[in-house]
């Protein structure tokens, strides 16, 4: 049975009593009736209940068993120090590429788009749902919410997909249909009207020159201008749904009757396209000079998730369920070849090229990929296995400046 043990503090003679004695003064009484005990000094004594397993040890196994103890507390305690030390130097070796930033907006906001002034590398815009716009000023270290007066509608909540410059002049869009430009790189923004014509609604826009940019709806619609927006030509002679329609017999598994959008599109640095259908059944390019868009009956058994462009001119293909696959050689092709990756079945949803070697792909869960033979071979990072997100998009806008955008307002920069 354990006893507890008082220490006189004024001789350090001691004595035991069972935690069922009455009371301490009658430990003490008997302490004092003790001749061996007694204290010859006339000061106040505290006693000090010390824990004891055996009832008759002497004091010099009471100060070892005391050190011990504190010894024991003291090595539990830098235990979770040290494992807290361990995790923390794991997280940021894990994060040697890339680092999260925190936004100030709301938890749900999907991040859509990013760009910055070539003019001023540190002044950038970030587009998301929720009519979110967020400005930085400091290379995208820091983010503040931008409010444009002509975008803020009580009627409608804007969704910001597309953001582009060149030079001081920049445009974004929107769903509904909204167009916003800027001549003095984002410090005002002019909203643009639009025709309630227009078949789909805008998912891409890239400026192209002085007052000029290129214009792209889900329906497969490409409008060009070239002054300010005021006026637009069509570039292609009807929507993908009327080529779909017209040619029944083209042989396109999945196309007839199309009445379908647009799931992703992407143009190439030389102004071709490529766009998956919402079915993902299919795909289409379009050139530069081209009435229509081409259709394309996909190379994989699986449906498309999304597609674009390698630094090489050739194409990624990304299907539903994890798998990346890369076109042979360069340019327009019906031929892939699987590349295998380390997705942990979780889908891979873009890809993003850094130069013609490095790319990044990035998926659900907070997946990471990166190659550095220009996609022959991919490695898993783990920068962000701890953010509980789906990764979107990577945009590079060079080699030095990256970013991951995702859902519930996470995004990442590459720190090289």
């Amino acid at each position: 049975m354990a006893t507890l043990r008082f220490t006189d503090c004024s001789n350090l003679t001691s004595t035991f009593f069972r935690p069922s004695l009455p009371s301490l003064s009658a430990a003490k009484s008997r302490h004092s009736q003790n001749p061996q005990n007694r204290n010859t000094s006339t000061s106040s004594c505290t006693f000090v209940p010390r824990a004891s397993l055996q009832p008759h040890q002497d004091d010099q196994f009471s100060l070892s068993r005391r050190r011990f103890i504190a010894d024991t507390a003291a090595v539990s305690l830098s235990i979770p120090q040290l494992v807290g030390f361990e995790q923390a130097a794991r997280s940021e070796e894990a994060l040697s590429e890339w680092e999260r930033v925190y936004l100030p907006i709301d938890p749900g906001v999907v991040l859509l788009d990013i760009a910055f002034v070539p003019d001023d590398p540190n002044h950038g815009f970030l587009l998301g749902t929720r009519q979110t716009i967020m400005e930085t000023k400091d290379g995208g270290n820091t983010w503040a919410p931008r409010s444009i007066p002509s975008a803020e509608d009580e009627d409608f909540n804007y969704r910001f997909n597309s953001i582009s410059f060149k030079g001081k002049e920049g445009w974004i869009v929107g769903k509904p249909a909204i167009l916003l430009y800027t001549s003095d790189a984002g410090e005002s923004w002019e909203r643009i009207p639009l025709s309630a014509q227009l078949p789909g609604d805008m998912v891409y826009i890239k400026a192209t020159g002085e007052k000029s940019a290129e214009m792209v709806t889900d329906e497969g619609a490409i409008y060009v201008t070239s002054n300010r927006g005021y006026n637009w030509k069509a570039a292609v002679q009807e929507t993908v749904s009327a080529t779909l329609n017209r040619t029944v017999s083209s042989g396109i598994s999945g196309a007839s009757y199309y009445t379908g959008t647009f799931n992703t599109v992407n143009r190439s640095p030389d102004g071709r396209y490529v766009a998956v259908s919402s079915r993902g059944n299919f795909y289409l390019t379009w050139e530069p000079g081209q009435p229509f868009w081409q259709p394309h009956n996909r190379a994989v058994a699986r449906r498309i998730q999304n597609m674009g462009w390698r630094a090489d001119g050739g194409l990624w293909l990304l299907v539903r369920g994890g798998g990346l696959y890369l076109s042979k050689g360069t340019g327009l092709t019906e031929e892939f070849e699987e590349v295998p990756v380390q997705s942990r079945g979780f889908g891979i949803l873009d890809v993003g090229y850094r130069s013609q070697e490095e790319a990044w792909a990035a998926g659900g869960s907070g997946i990471l990929l990166r190659t550095t033979n220009g996609g022959k071979s991919w490695i898993r990072d783990k920068a962000a296995d701890n953010i509980a997100a789906n990764l979107y998009s990577v945009k590079f806008l060079d080699d030095k400046k990256g970013f991951v955008l995702g859902n519930d307002g996470v995004l990442l920069r590459y720190l090289g």
